[in-house]
Order: structure tokens, then C-alpha cells, then sequence
């Protein structure tokens, strides 16, 4: 099962009662924090899951509501008594930005891995058994989508494995994903397994305009957590200028992608609030909920 929570809601600044936008995955207890604005911490404190698991930080872009954070949750996972490397990935940029974050954090019980994903998306990362992938979305500096992915291989297939005579002995192996040489011969996984089963996916796209290739990107996602910086209509050019989105605009976006749920984030200051607008965003696609700090749900296999 793979379990998210959207620690923070906001864009921009931290209000009383809306933390800055923030989202925690957690899968066979390990966890991926995605941005990590002013406040993060308390948020992640309230969710109850730990520091000490966290195995990756995705930086989606460098404004500062979106990674201001950073130092202060460095010290906290320190604290927490966590001595295996630390992975913080996002755009070209993130050593320099990093190096200077934790100027104010030194002398760290861990090592950090900094990874800079490139422009184009294609490329997936390892992170605990989740595949990460990436995309350049269309904001007014480098910023990236992210989407995280459970592979699920086939069911063992007996008749298979014995129509290929594969060694009983290597059942066990193989069915884990082993690759395996015996007697001069390999012998693959997809030797004994059946076709791979539908997995678990939740995509994250933030501080964007819709772009054509989000859609392809966050196809058939259990969970689509997207930009909804403004409810109203007529705040199009306004989103236009700040390379945002409207709620209709993201619920185009998931209608496109056939994803079963959406959950928009990222507000305005200004959208005091969500549901007044949600409509905007329900006639076009039903299955759309706007977020609230802390919303969480468990996602898991269908069979």
C-alpha cells in the first residue's frame, strides 16, 4: 500500500490555519517529502509519521515558499538520530542553492545526495522501491513535476516456468526479481512471471500553466495532486502572467489524463476559501476534492 498526506495547502506565505504547500508519500515505511516550505516541520510533526524514514526530498522549484524549510527540517531529521544519506533532488541550480540553505545548518550526522534532474523527462529514480519520474512543467523559473510509481510485477506462473524448464530451485529468486546464471544459462524474473499487474501511481504538479505533456505524464494516476491557485474564472490573465492555474484548468488537465481522483492545492492567499469554487473544477471532472492540511489517504493494490 502506498499512503499520502498533503501537509500544506498554500502558495506564497503560510496563513493561520493553511500551512504552504507540501505533500508526504510513505511506502514499507520509508517516506519522499515533495517541497519543504517555511513551517514544513510543524506539519510533518502534526502527521505523526517520523522524521528519521525520510529517504528523499523533490524539490519542485527555488522560491522561497517552496524551500525555506530546508534547514531547519536538515537539523530536525539530524536530531532525530538518522545517520544514512539524505537524496534531495530538483532542478539544475540545487547544489548552489543547497550550499548556501545549509550554511545555517553545518556539521549534519548524514551526507546529502544532491541530484539535478535534467530538462527533459524520461529518466526514473530509485527511491526505496518507488520509481520517480520527472517533468519540466511551465512556471516563470525551472519547475518540476513529479510522479511516484509502484511497479507490480505478474503472479507466478507454474505452467510458465515449467514450459521453459526452469530449475525449481531458482523459482524463489527469480520471482523477487533476481536475474540469475545457472549451468550457462540466464534465466530472467519474466521467465516465471505472468504479465505485470497494475501498480500503484500519485502525480504532483505544481506552479505550472497546463501543458500538453502533463497529460501523458499524469495518465491513469490513482492520485493527481495539482496546482489550484485561483477558483475563479476570471482570474485567467492574472494566472496567465503568474504562469498558474485555474481550478478549471487543472480539472481539464485530470478529465484528459484519466486519473481517478484529483486533489487540487496551492491556493492564493487571497482564496479564502476552496470549496466556494470547487464547482468550477466539478462539472468537469466529478472526482475532484480541494485539499485541506493534513488530508490523507491509503492507496492500495486492487487485486
Amino acid at each position: 500500500m502506498l499512503d499520502i498526506c498533503i501537509l500544506g495547502t498554500g502558495g506564497m506565505m503560510p496563513l493561520p490555519g493553511r500551512w504552504l504547500s507540501s505533500a508526504l508519500i510513505r511506502y514499507n515505511g520509508k517516506m519522499i517529502l515533495v517541497d519543504c516550505g517555511e513551517g514544513t516541520q510543524i506539519t510533518l510533526r502534526n502527521v505523526e509519521w517520523g522524521f528519521k524514514s525520510i529517504e528523499a526530498i523533490c524539490v519542485t522549484h527555488f522560491h522561497a515558499d517552496h524551500i525555506a524549510g530546508l534547514p531547519g527540517l536538515l537539523l530536525t531529521i539530524g536530531n532525530s538520530g538518522r545517520e544514512e544519506n539524505l537524496k534531495i533532488i530538483g532542478p539544475r541550480g540545487l547544489n548552489k542553492v543547497v550550499e548556501c540553505l545549509t550554511y545555517i545548518s553545518p556539521q549534519l550526522p548524514f551526507s546529502l545526495d544532491l541530484i539535478e534532474v535534467e530538462e527533459d523527462a524520461g529518466s526514473c529514480i530509485d527511491v526505496s522501491g518507488i520509481s520517480l519520474e520527472y517533468l519540466m512543467l511551465d512556471h516563470n523559473i525551472p519547475c518540476y513535476g513529479y510522479s511516484f510509481n509502484i511497479k507490480r510485477p505478474g503472479k507466478f506462473d507454474v505452467d510458465k516456468a515449467n514450459r521453459l524448464s526452469v530449475p525449481q530451485r531458482l523459482w524463489s529468486k527469480l520471482q523477487k526479481g533476481e536475474e540469475i546464471e545457472h549451468e550457462g544459462k540466464i534465466y530472467r524474473p519474466d521467465m516465471v512471471l505472468g504479465d505485470e499487474r497494475k501498480g500503484l501511481k500519485i502525480s504532483y504538479c505544481t506552479d505550472t500553466r497546463p501543458t500538453e505533456g502533463m497529460v501523458e505524464f499524469i495518465k491513469d494516476s490513482d492520485i493527481f495532486v495539482c496546482e489550484g491557485m485561483y477558483g475563479e474564472d476570471d482570474k485567467i490573465q492574472k494566472a496567465i502572467e503568474k504562469k498558474h492555474m485555474l481550478f478549471k484548468e487543472a480539472a481539464q488537465l485530470a478529465r484528459q489524463g484519466h486519473v481517478k481522483e484529483m486533489w487540487l492545492t496551492h491556493y492564493s492567499p487571497s482564496l479564502e476559501n476552496p470549496d466556494e469554487f470547487l464547482e468550477n473544477a466539478a462539472h468537469i471532472f466529478p472526482n475532484t476534492l480541494a485539499s485541506k492540511d493534513l488530508m490523507k489517504k491509503t492507496l492500495r493494490f486492487e487485486d
